[in-house]
């Protein structure tokens, strides 16, 4: 064991002492008040404003008459829906110092734990001290898992609160990406993940499979749910009126002819999506188009003498990728360079970074979506997809077990499993564009099947039936009410009795 693990180790060793210290400190001299009636911590371990699921909970918490404390890292500003609520406070936490992540290799080994033990207070302060009252209940988003599972344990045995593990993938699985399945690190993420994500009051799931996993193989403690991720109301098909305004500014009735097929991807930019696919694809279609079109050479039209004789066209392609991540510039500049020395003319690939409040008009108005996302678990489903479906988007899905509890080939979206398939199913839903039939079929297909309820297509879900689910797409509120409402709230507590006793409340701190 080299000299810098020694030291490492005991830096941790010394650091762990501080946190011990603090939770002593709580358990055997301040005072345990009772959990508030009513009251939430959502805690996200990670950039408020990009944690749309947990979000949601936060808006549906609040709606439903709970105090409603949002701990996370400040970034990007949250929706405007849930900021005008009145009873949602937020407590940012502070980052780990940046300069950590910045030191070479054999610094960084040094001082990883001290970025560890900053987490760890920064949490245990918010969730122990910074919440004026004990949450009835906390909410935490899995992954990450270390060391907010752990943590939120301890919290919940001092404070009496009831935790909500809202499983959104396999921390251990994400890990394994870099480090190999046989790591002796991600088994041992692995034993930490079973050993403080398997009891709770509640196990909330993005699947069936996750869920059919989990309570096998861990053995889960509480109360199992499915929660399927669905849209909000605000993600929708955009008028032609509101795309238009998105680029330009000034009136407009309708929609191009020969304007270009609009195509939209959301990624990481991590291993886990593999954006290369996506490249390859495009770089086929652009060499199909020449031919369909009419304006290949020689060398490109080669095995295709007949296509032009079918009359059939193929639309110009602007491409646009939203997200970041670390393989954001190497993929883009491949991009880029087959752009320039294909010297392309039917497609055009762009990144882009967009606010909150304007990734549903891009969806809305776009007419194909493509989702890359492979999950590291195989037990997880790409939120950017309902998104998709929640704006009317078809989509384009590279298939992986369980995928099928979202996209049903042929029904409401097409499964690829590699570059070329996705690139003839690109030509075929864009052949004739924008007048194709196989993308009107598509689209229509998708709204008779996946309308959410606040669209006048839809079809109500059904109160107390828990195969309704299936019938109608559904919001996220119709969702949330339906399945984790009855978790948080007794039977026999209307919403208009939480409101009389919110008011109650606010007005005896006001005297």
């Amino acid at each position: 064991m080299d000299r810098t693990t020694v030291i490492a180790q005991a830096v941790l060793l010394l650091a762990a002492l501080v946190p011990a210290g603090y939770v002593y400190y709580r358990v055997r001299f301040a005072p345990r008040p009772k959990p508030a009636y009513r009251s939430v911590a959502v805690l996200v371990l990670g950039d408020i404003g990009r944690s749309p699921r947990m979000m949601y909970h936060s808006e549906s918490f609040a709606q439903n008459g709970f105090e409603t404390f949002v701990v996370g890292y400040e970034g990007a500003q949250p929706p405007r829906s849930l900021l005008s609520l009145p009873r949602v406070h937020f407590i940012y936490l502070s980052p780990p110092p940046a300069f950590i992540s910045r030191l070479p290799t054999t610094l960084y080994r040094l001082f990883a734990p001290l970025k560890v033990l900053y987490q760890v207070l920064s949490v245990l302060s918010a969730l122990l001290g910074r919440i004026p009252h004990p949450p009835e209940y906390i909410i935490v988003q899995n992954p990450p898992s270390i060391p907010t599972l752990a943590l939120v344990q301890l919290v919940v045995r001092l404070r009496g609160s009831k935790l909500i593990i809202d499983w959104h993938n396999l921390g251990y699985s994400i890990l394994a990406l870099r480090l190999g399945q046989g790591s002796a690190f991600v088994r041992l993420a692995k034993r930490f993940e079973e050993k403080f994500g398997q009891k709770a009051y509640a196990h909330l799931f993005v699947t069936n499979a996750m869920k059919e996993h989990l309570v096998k193989a861990w053995g889960l403690i509480g109360r199992t749910v499915v929660l399927h991720d669905r849209p909000p109301a605000h993600f929708h098909p955009a008028s032609p009126a509101e795309t238009h305004q998105s680029h330009h500014s000034g009136p407009i009735v309708t929609l191009r002819p020969d304007r270009p097929a609009l195509l939209v991807t959301s990624t990481s930019w991590t291993p886990d999506e593999d954006f290369s696919i996506l490249v390859r694809a495009l770089t086929a279609y652009e060499r199909r188009a020449r031919v369909v079109n009419g304006t290949a050479d020689v060398s490109d039209a080669s095995g295709d003498a007949d296509a032009t004789k079918k009359g059939t066209k193929l639309p110009k392609v602007l491409m646009i990728v939203t997200g970041k991540g670390e393989l954001r510039e190497q993929y883009m500049e491949e991009i880029i360079r087959r752009e320039t020395e294909g010297r392309w003319q039917w497609v055009t690939c762009r990144s882009a970074w967009l606010e909150a409040a304007d990734y549903p008009l891009l969806l809305g108005s776009a007419d194909i979506g493509i989702s890359l996302h492979s999950s590291s678990s195989a037990l997880d489903l790409p939120m950017k997809v309902v998104d998709m479906f929640g704006c009317g988007l078809p989509v384009c899905a590279l298939g992986y077990p369980c995928l099928d509890e979202l996209v049903k080939d042929g029904e409401n979206g097409l499964v690829f499993k590699d570059s070329d398939e996705l690139a003839e199913q690109l030509e075929r839903l864009l052949t004739g564009f924008p007048n194709s039939p196989s993308l009107a079929n598509l689209r229509g297909s998708l709204r008779r099947t996946h309308a959410p309820s606040h669209m006048p297509y839809s079809a109500p879900l059904k109160a107390g039936d828990p195969d309704s689910e299936e019938l109608a797409w559904g919001s996220w509120s119709d969702n949330w009410d339906r399945l984790v409402r009855p978790l948080v709230i007794d039977g026999n507590d209307s919403l208009a009795e939480i409101a009389l006793r919110a008011i109650t409340e606010a007005y005896a701190e006001q005297n």
